[in-house]
């Protein structure tokens, strides 16, 4: 590996130690102690860098950066080191995530400590995160917002979570006093995953149901059970071998909305997200009694890109 010259990311570090002033003192008003310091704030630097209370995470965004692979490796070397001198976190808890393989770098496998588990908390709920193991976490940072919308609207309802993820939706939703909530993703990984973060919680009893399931041919089932709360967060594009055709979130989200919509009691509530940033939504097609774009609420302040998804709110008529 080349030398390096740590002076070539001189605007990394300021951009960096400005940000973690002021996010680091947002944060604590907030009471939150997961966040994003830093969003491809700055020309040539190209990552997020998220802080879990004790670790950080830094994901690389996919680029023609043109370096050789030494020059690569040593440039994102170098943003560790930067990264562990202003956050004063060891090495050995900040782990790096690339955007897109790229030959030559076989020797980040060093970064990659498998298996690795921190429970970090949010809002007085705890969640287990991993990582090193997949290329996002576990707790999607830029869900906070909508979280708490769903534990505010939570009491007494019957919830569902589709594409469930890691289970963070069910487990604000039953500390929100849900009846009942049930967790769908075809990953029994993340299903186990969104079980252990619901006994963290202390959620553990026969009302919070998992099910391990092709969301999409689950929707397509006769379905005779109806619930007063669903969150709808599919992946923006799945053609897994697992799946029963494939599943692109601009061309389905119609058919998919109005199947979940089926499935709501009068007057319940439907939250659909996408990440998907040149998505639009077919507004006049969605047999909602009211849609209610709320993405300028639910993208946290910490996240400079606001297209970082889209959220709407739906409402089921009352007859």
């Amino acid at each position: 590996m080349p030398n390096t010259d740590l002076s070539r990311l001189e605007p990394f570090r300021n951009r960096l130690t400005k940000n973690f002033k002021h996010f680091g003192k947002w944060a604590r008003r907030q009471g939150i102690s997961c966040f994003r310091l830093y969003d491809n704030d700055i020309p040539g630097t190209p990552l997020a860098v998220d802080l879990y209370e004790e670790i950080a995470h830094i994901a690389e965004y996919a680029r023609d950066h043109g370096m050789e692979p030494d020059e690569h490796a040593a440039w994102l070397s170098d943003c560790v080191t930067i990264v562990s001198e202003v956050l004063d976190i060891h090495p050995e808890r900040i782990f790096v995530k690339y955007r897109q393989r790229q030959k030559g770098l076989r020797q980040y496998e060093r970064f990659a400590r498998s298996g690795a588990e921190f429970i970090v908390h949010e809002d007085g709920l705890n969640f287990m995160i991993r990582p090193a193991d997949y290329l996002d976490v576990g707790l999607f940072l830029d869900h906070r917002n909508t979280r708490k919308m769903v534990r505010q609207e939570a009491a007494g309802r019957r919830m569902l979570n589709l594409f469930a993820y890691t289970g963070s939706f069910s487990v604000y939703a039953a500390a929100g006093g849900a009846a009942s909530t049930l967790t769908v993703d075809m990953s029994q990984t993340y299903l186990q995953w969104a079980d252990r973060n619901l006994n963290l919680n202390g959620f553990s009893s026969g009302q919070h149901r998992l099910l391990q399931a092709d969301v999409m041919s689950w929707l397509r089932s006769p379905q005779k059970e109806s619930f007063d709360l669903i969150v709808l967060d599919p992946p923006t594009f799945s053609n897994s071998k697992r799946m029963d055709g494939t599943l692109d979130t601009q061309r389905d989200h119609v058919w998919m909305i109005n199947t979940a919509l089926n499935m709501l009691s009068p007057g319940g509530i439907m939250y659909f997200s996408t990440n998907y940033r040149k998505f639009k939504l077919e507004e006049s097609a969605i047999r909602a009694a009211n849609i209610t774009d709320i993405s300028a609420k639910t993208v946290p302040e910490d996240f400079r890109n606001k297209k970082i998804h889209q959220c709407f709110r739906l409402e089921k008529g009352t007859k």
